[in-house]
């Protein structure tokens, strides 16, 4: 994984970048959810005040948002971001309060295939987070690749303390993460990780000064914009398809994978590139 372009604070390119992305918007998706395409860059926005709870709506818009960004080739690398305050502080309790387990039964796939929907994204993707990354929130984050937060954001799995578990990739995704006795310990006390603790054990990747969040997710997936799609892409289902393998399988995978991209026009340029020993101009064919 690239580090950080060395100047992200108030004077640097990307904070300049977050400072304007809001004037160029290409797109746009639903009520609360919002794509924004801007150079290169799909941020799909959260935008339900106060806390971005994530309802039926947000889910399906968020699925939609994820549908769009990994499908329009104007989109190079994704954001995740709930805005200067919050990510998403968990699911909307108060939709869910009255709910039987029949109601739930027919719901709980779609909740956790709408999260699944961003994981699938055949991209890089980022979660930039702010404030509180709660229950559903921070299984959001976690269907991203990687987790950029603030030094103030608060991250958990608080669902054990309403009688349930969470129900959209938590018990999954967390242990595959962080290892199964902290994801037990996160899931199993329902409490609450600071910035420092999340960096520390796995969960996130990268803590910055609240102000500057989005701008280092725009210098994490700088580097990618100009890449070659389909290797990055390749490269994202090796890893993720793999966890899901035994060894074996998971070789044999990552050979199919490999020999495939023998076919596009980037692995030709790459390894010219490198003969000539000059920068490969990729094209994303």
């Amino acid at each position: 994984m690239p580090g950080l372009a060395p100047d992200y604070g108030p004077s640097g390119w990307a904070v300049r970048l977050a400072r304007d992305f809001d004037e160029e918007v290409r797109d746009s998706v639903g009520e609360f959810v919002r794509l924004e395409i801007k150079d290169g860059i799909g941020t799909i926005r959260l935008e339900r005040p106060p806390m971005n709870a994530l309802n039926t709506q947000v889910q399906e818009e968020l699925r939609a948002a994820a549908s769009q960004a990994g499908g329009d080739p104007a989109v190079r690398a994704v954001i995740v971001y709930g805005g200067d305050r919050v990510f998403a502080a968990g699911a909307d309790i108060k939709e869910m309060a009255d709910m039987s387990y029949v109601d739930m039964s027919e719901r709980a796939a779609a909740l956790s295939s709408a999260l699944g929907a961003i994981a699938q994204i055949p991209k890089p993707v980022v979660a930039a987070i702010t404030g509180y990354a709660l229950g559903g929130g921070c299984e959001l984050a976690l269907a991203c690749d990687w987790r950029v937060v603030a030094e103030n954001a608060k991250l958990g799995q608080p669902e054990i303390k309403l009688g349930v578990i969470p129900g959209a990739g938590g018990t999954q995704r967390l242990a595959r993460l962080v290892g199964p006795a902290r994801a037990k310990d996160l899931i199993m006390s329902g409490r609450m990780v600071d910035a420092a603790e999340a960096l520390r054990i796995g969960l996130v990747d990268r803590v910055v000064p609240a102000a500057e969040v989005y701008a280092a997710a725009v210098a994490l997936v700088q580097p990618y914009l100009t890449g070659p799609v389909q290797a990055l892409r390749a490269a994202k289902l090796a890893v993720d398809g793999g966890l899901e393998m035994d060894l074996t399988s998971g070789l044999a995978w990552e050979s199919q994978l490999f020999a495939a991209l023998f076919a596009t026009d980037d692995r030709r340029e790459g390894m010219a590139a490198f003969v000539a020993k000059r920068k490969p101009d990729f094209t994303g064919r």
